[in-house]
């Protein structure tokens, strides 16, 4: 057996248990993430902190910052110490971030804990799916990098429930202890995860590329693959040593596709009605600053977010059917739809109607956005490149996620107040239109492929240009 028979193998194994088993694991990250990004927009309406525009914004967008600098730092570090050791220091920086955000004692700690998570969060994305893409076989790699978009949402839908609920039954302490319970009730699947984590394999693929047969045959095992013997791993040790990835056309144009989706997934608004939910929803009820509309735009955004974690389900079940792109040209196109129709119903309708319309709107974008866009970005972030340099090119991506995330939210509240939510949703249309029409020419097929056919199909076509 050599290398590329190694390889098949994996590609062509049944998805038994272990593999969503490890896939969970692996997403007990974007679990984290999806809570402590949403935690906030709960939360934001009780801080007591008195808070510039400015300082609004970072509060919100901190996290997206420091995961920015979390992912562009854990590429390399991954790449050289595995994929397991990085997702363990990630679990134990988010509890570390929960706990200090919950016993702040000003808004200077609360900002430097939101950003010290914030690196956690960028690690964890930039890792996870390049982690899965190394074990999955190629026919359920999508499904089950999909897990990662599934577990955001999920989290964030949770993370209003508990929201509501404590503000439900504690009301007296929403501006005292209820937002402390909010952001640090984060620690506790942290540990979890953490613990958990600990029992994970490493990478086959990294273990292959770095010659650490030992493990390798452990984590085989586990993934149900027999009976490889000494000399075979000596045989494919042997094959890989002249193996040297470097920086190729083809990689450069996976990097300019893949990068280009991480930017347009974050510029077209998606995590404005998840961070800001209840901050722009509870205006339109009666009471606008009290207790009661905040819990009413909590529960108005929690229906938001219960759609896309249910509809991410179908997108589970169909990328590696329908396929990436075409998800993505379905997801898109009805986006700019229902953005362009949210932003006409605050022009047209009044009262009633006007909330009803607005949350219509972000109902459908979200159902699109789940679909066809969110989960494919992390789908093909983890795809695209070989294994040697896989971690650093997911968090470049990861950091290109992050850093267009942390602009779109620590602009919007200076945004929507210079030209109003309609005109800020029309121009997320737009942008989402044009999105459409970019990735109907640049964006490659790649359902069904294994990971070294993608890298192989992209040095084609950088070939062909």
């Amino acid at each position: 057996m050599d290398e590329e028979e190694l390889l098949n193998k994996m590609d062509s194994n049944h998805t038994t248990k272990i593999y969503w088993s490890l896939t969970i694991l692996a997403t007990i990250g974007g679990f984290l993430f999806g809570y402590d990004t949403a935690d906030i927009g709960t939360s934001l309406d009780l801080i007591p902190y008195h808070l510039s525009a400015f300082a609004l914004g970072y509060l919100v967008a901190g996290v997206s910052l420091g995961a920015a600098i979390g992912a562009i730092m854990a590429g390399p570090l991954t790449d050289k110490y595995g994929r397991k050791s990085i997702l363990l220091i990630d679990a134990l920086i988010y509890a570390i971030g929960a706990t200090v955000s919950a016993i702040t004692i000003n808004a200077n700690m609360l900002l430097i804990a939101r950003t010290f998570i914030g690196l956690a969060v960028g690690a964890d994305s930039a890792i996870a799916t390049a982690y899965i893409a190394e074990y999955a076989p190629k026919n359920k790699r999508g499904s089950l990098e999909m897990l990662q978009e599934w577990m955001i949402t999920g989290a964030q839908t949770i993370s209003y429930i508990i929201g509501f609920l404590i503000l439900f039954y504690l009301p007296s302490l929403a501006f005292n202890l209820d937002w402390r319970i909010i952001l640090g009730i984060a620690a506790i699947p942290a540990l979890i995860g953490l613990a958990y984590r600990m029992r994970m394999p490493e990478s086959p693929r990294w273990l292959v590329v770095k010659g650490k047969f030992d493990k390798l045959k452990d984590t085989l095992s586990k993934l149900g693959i027999e009976g490889i013997t000494d000399q075979e791993l000596q045989k494919i040790s042997s094959g890989i040593k002249s193996n040297k990835s470097r920086l190729t056309p083809g990689v450069k144009r996976a990097l300019l596709v893949a990068g280009l989706w991480m930017m347009f997934q974050q510029i077209t608004g998606i995590n404005i009605p998840f961070y800001y939910g209840p901050y722009i929803f509870a205006p339109f009820f009666k009471g606008g600053g009290d207790l009661s509309s905040i819990t009413a735009g909590i529960i108005a955004t929690l229906i938001i977010s219960t759609t896309q974690t249910i509809i991410v389900l179908f997108a589970i079940k169909y990328v590696d059917k329908i396929g990436r792109k075409g998800l993505g040209r379905i997801g898109y196109l009805g986006m700019g739809i229902f953005l362009a129709f949210g932003g006409a119903s605050l022009l047209i309708f009044s009262g009633l109607g006007k909330v009803i319309g607005l949350i219509v709107s972000f109902i459908g974008y979200m159902i699109f956005f789940g679909l066809g866009v969110g989960g494919i970005g992390w789908t093909i972030q983890g795809e695209y490149f070989p294994t040697r340099i896989r971690g650093t090119m997911a968090s470049i991506l990861a950091f290109i996620n992050w850093i267009s995330n942390f602009v779109i939210i620590e602009v919007f509240p200076i945004w929507k107040d210079a030209i109003g939510l309609a005109s800020v949703m029309f121009s997320f249309a737009a942008l989402s239109i044009i999105a459409e029409i970019i990735f109907l020419f640049i964006l490659p097929e790649t359902k069904g492929l294994s990971v070294e056919e993608i890298v192989e199909m992209f040095e084609k076509q950088a070939n062909k240009s």
